[in-house]
Formats: C-alpha cells, sequence, structure tokens
C-alpha cells in the first residue's frame, strides 16, 4: 500500500501557516494578503485535484521501468536509503533547474513563481500540469533497480522539506547555509532581481547548485514573482497564460526553427524578427509595485466561505478517490475549479462574475442530489449554497443600493 504523505501533512501545513500567519501579525510584518493567500492556496487545491487523475499513470512508468528493465537487485538497507536520497535530490536538481532554463518546462513551473509575496502559502502554489513531465528525470533511479516504495517516500519527503523554507520569518542559519537548502537560499531562488534569477535550484541539499554553479547568496532585498507580473487570481489563467504567450511568439514566427526554439530556448528568448533574447529588467523600490485590485471589505467573508467549501470539496476527493466512482469524482473536481475561479474574480472584482455565480451555485446543488451521498450530507450541502446564493444576493443589493460600494 502506498502511503501518500503530502495528503496526510496538509492539515500540518495549514497548523504551520496559521502559526506564521499570526506572528506576522503580532509582529506587524504584513507578509501575507488575503487575496495573494487565497490564489496561493486555490493553486494548491487545484494541483491536488488535478494530480489525482495523473498518480496511478505516473507511477505506473517508473514501476514499469523497474520490474522489467532494472539493471541491479538493489536490497532495502540504511545504505540503499541514503544512496537514493541522495540520487533523489539530485535528480531534483536537475529537474528544478532545467525547467528554469527550457521555456517548455517553464510554462509549468512558472505558476511556483507567480506569488509576489513570500510566505508558507506559496510553498502551495503549485502547477496543476508540472507532474505529468517531472517524473521522467527520475527514471534513471528505476533504471538502476530502487524499489518504487522507497522512491515515492524519498521523492515526498523531498517535497515536504520545501515547505519551511518558504518563510521570511527565518533568517541565516549559521554553518547550515553550506549544506542544506534554507530559507535565506531559497528566498533567492523566487527573486526578481536580475542577480537572483534562475539560481539555488536545490531541493534538500544546496551542494548541487554550489557544485555546479547556480548558487547565490542572498544580499539585497529580494523582490518577489515574475518578471513579467501575471496580474490576475484566476488559477486556471495562471496555469495556462505562459503557454499563450509561447503560443503568440509561434503566431508570428513564419520560420519553422523559430517555433521548434521557442519550447526548448531558456525564458527571454526570442527570435531575431522579435528582437532577440529580452534580459530580465532591473528592479528597484521605485518600479517595484504589487498586483493588488481592490475589492469591498463586505466580500471578505463570502470568499472565505467559498473557499473553505472548495477546499472540503477538494479534501474529499484528495483521500476517498480510491472509492469513488470516476464520473462523480471528474464532476466534483470540476466544480472545485469552478469554485476556485469564483474566489480570484471575487477579489479581482470582475463583472462577468454575477452571471457565472448565479450559474455555479444551482449547478453545485444539482450535483449533490445527484450524486449518491448520504442523505446528511446533501442536506448540509445543499444548506450551504442555498445561504452562498441569498448572501450573493445580498451582496449585490447592496451594491446597487450604494454606489460606493465597487462591483462583485
Amino acid at each position: 500500500m502506498n502511503v501518500d504523505y503530502i495528503a496526510l501533512s496538509v492539515p500540518i501545513f495549514f497548523i504551520l501557516i496559521g502559526a506564521e500567519l499570526a506572528y506576522t501579525f503580532y509582529k506587524k510584518l504584513n507578509y501575507y494578503r488575503l487575496n495573494d493567500s487565497i490564489s496561493n492556496l486555490s493553486q494548491g487545491i487545484g494541483q491536488q485535484v488535478v494530480g489525482v487523475f495523473m498518480k496511478t499513470a505516473l507511477f505506473f512508468g517508473y514501476k514499469y521501468i523497474f520490474d522489467h528493465w532494472r539493471f541491479f537487485d538493489i536490497p532495502n538497507t540504511i545504505w540503499a536509503w541514503i544512496i537514493l536520497f541522495i540520487g533523489v535530490d539530485f535528480f531534483y536538481y536537475w529537474f528544478h533547474r532545467m525547467s528554469h532554463e527550457v521555456n517548455a518546462l517553464w510554462a509549468a513551473h512558472i505558476v511556483h513563481h507567480q506569488s509576489e509575496e513570500y510566505n508558507l502559502t506559496v510553498a502551495l502554489r503549485q502547477s496543476w500540469f508540472q507532474s505529468w513531465f517531472s517524473w521522467v528525470f527520475y527514471l534513471p533511479l528505476a533504471f538502476l533497480g530502487f524499489d518504487p516504495v522507497m522512491f515515492l517516500t524519498l521523492s515526498a519527503f523531498n517535497t515536504l522539506y520545501q515547505f519551511w523554507i518558504h518563510t521570511r520569518t527565518i533568517k541565516n542559519l549559521g554553518f547550515l547555509e553550506y549544506i542544506i537548502n534554507t530559507p535565506s537560499h531559497h528566498r533567492v531562488h523566487h527573486g526578481t532581481n536580475p542577480k537572483y534569477i534562475d539560481k539555488n535550484h536545490a531541493g534538500t541539499l544546496i551542494i548541487w547548485d554550489m557544485l555546479f554553479g547556480t548558487f547565490q547568496k542572498e544580499e539585497e532585498e529580494v523582490y518577489y514573482g515574475i518578471t513579467t507580473p501575471l496580474a490576475s487570481w484566476n488559477p486556471v489563467w495562471a496555469n495556462l497564460h505562459y503557454w499563450h504567450e509561447l503560443l503568440e511568439t509561434i503566431r508570428k514566427s513564419p520560420r519553422l526553427r523559430d517555433r521548434i526554439s521557442v519550447f526548448i530556448k531558456p525564458p527571454g528568448w526570442y527570435p531575431e524578427h522579435l528582437g532577440g533574447f529580452r534580459p530580465p529588467p532591473e528592479i528597484s523600490a521605485e518600479n517595484y509595485s504589487k498586483y493588488n485590485p481592490e475589492y469591498h471589505i463586505k466580500l471578505t467573508g463570502y470568499v472565505i466561505m467559498q473557499f473553505i467549501m472548495g477546499l472540503t470539496a477538494g479534501t474529499v476527493i484528495l483521500f476517498l478517490n480510491a472509492s469513488l466512482p470516476l464520473i462523480p469524482m471528474i464532476i466534483g473536481a470540476v466544480f472545485v475549479v469552478l469554485t476556485l475561479i469564483t474566489c480570484g474574480a471575487l477579489l479581482e472584482g470582475k463583472k462577468w462574475l454575477i452571471i457565472f455565480e448565479y450559474i455555479r451555485l444551482p449547478i453545485g446543488i444539482l450535483i449533490v442530489l445527484l450524486l449518491e451521498l448520504p442523505v446528511g450530507y446533501q442536506v448540509i450541502v445543499t444548506t450551504l449554497h442555498v445561504i452562498s446564493l441569498v448572501w450573493f444576493y445580498n451582496l449585490q443589493k447592496i451594491n446597487t443600493d450604494a454606489e460606493e460600494t465597487p462591483e462583485v
């Protein structure tokens, strides 16, 4: 039986996020914004829900090679675990580095770098499609003969380790800075400062960056995000926008060589007829501003309620997917994504959301009634959707009656 350590760690993630939030609030550090944090967590929920449909296929690829083409039979010993730990970390470094140096891979990985804040919610901001190719980098371990369960365990550890380094509350860790990946090292990795871009790709051990020339110490203040800001809280657009940019470049490029190069060249590369390579711009306090559209304070409670409903539905899919029929699981996943879109659109003040929400909420009630859920669950979920409809209607009425209230 394979244990999903990442899924089991979700409650711990939220406890630690709550602790960091309380600490930063007490210290008045302003490391958190509701809109940015909701966006980050929405990406994490979406990544886990979408990943449910791919995990078995990806594990099968590694396992098939191990079962049929492995070179050695490696015994399950402490030394095998140590060697595999180093191997997983080594191949993670190269997967991560290539995800920054190859446009087609960056198109997926870019999602993790879009936040203009840096706190523990950023650790959960993950691409919905990155896992579709990341597993290929680890296949040498299957050929060598490392057991798939051992690999999954250490790969999960590598991922879990990186949660705590997404914080500004921990500064320098002394001699450990020369051995392991630390918050200081990873803050550099998330920087848009030209000297910080494409540095510190390590997972657990920072030695790979020092060995392969991609290490950069944290020096001046880090400005977080991507060089061309996403400027959106829409979780679907966050996963697709860079693909759109690549396809636009292809559309403007008549030569086949340029069209192929768009995918395999590094970010910032453009054909000569489009001006050639565009280096990242210099950045300073004067020209740096965060995406922060205004939203009415009365929306806060409604946004949080919808987010919790989406989180709950996503959690059910994550933990019960093995026993759920495929069609209800797909329907549930789609509804989770629609709910996450709602949260982002509310925080952006999108006008189209009014019609969208009056369609989404009744559909949600219909889905709950059609699914074979216990009556108690149907009553609870239906009641929450009815409350949401009334609440949203009242928000619209307030908006109509008071000109100073911005549009939902």
